[in-house]
């Protein structure tokens, strides 16, 4: 039996292979330096196995930081936190309304 960096305790054949987060200056770096090399030549594959990547990886990046600048891919995950955090108050008030809502009718 193995014991995994969190501590959990693994059995042989359950070895996955760690996801690896970036963070948004991260990203648009390695598509920088991704231009770079298909610009001297080199095919996607190749760029794609240097930057440690996978073709998907690299094609949905390219798709939501193409032709950011660092700072506003900054703002851009601050807006999507604050959405999220947003939804959810919205979600919680909604509940407390419908909450509020039966108990005046008398359904409970």
């Amino acid at each position: 039996m193995l014991e995994s960096e969190s501590g959990q305790n693994l059995e042989i054949g359950d070895i996955r292979m760690a996801k690896k987060r970036f963070q948004a200056e991260q990203i648009i770096g390695k598509l920088r330096e991704a231009e770079v090399e298909i610009s001297k030549g080199q095919t996607i594959g190749q760029v794609v196995k240097k930057l440690g990547i996978t073709e998907q990886t690299y094609y949905r990046w390219r798709k939501e930081y193409g032709g950011l600048r660092t700072d506003q891919a900054k703002r851009l995950k601050e807006l999507e936190k604050e959405n999220i955090r947003l939804k959810k108050v919205v979600a919680n008030q909604a509940l407390d309304m419908e909450i509020l809502k039966e108990a005046a009718s008398g359904n409970f």
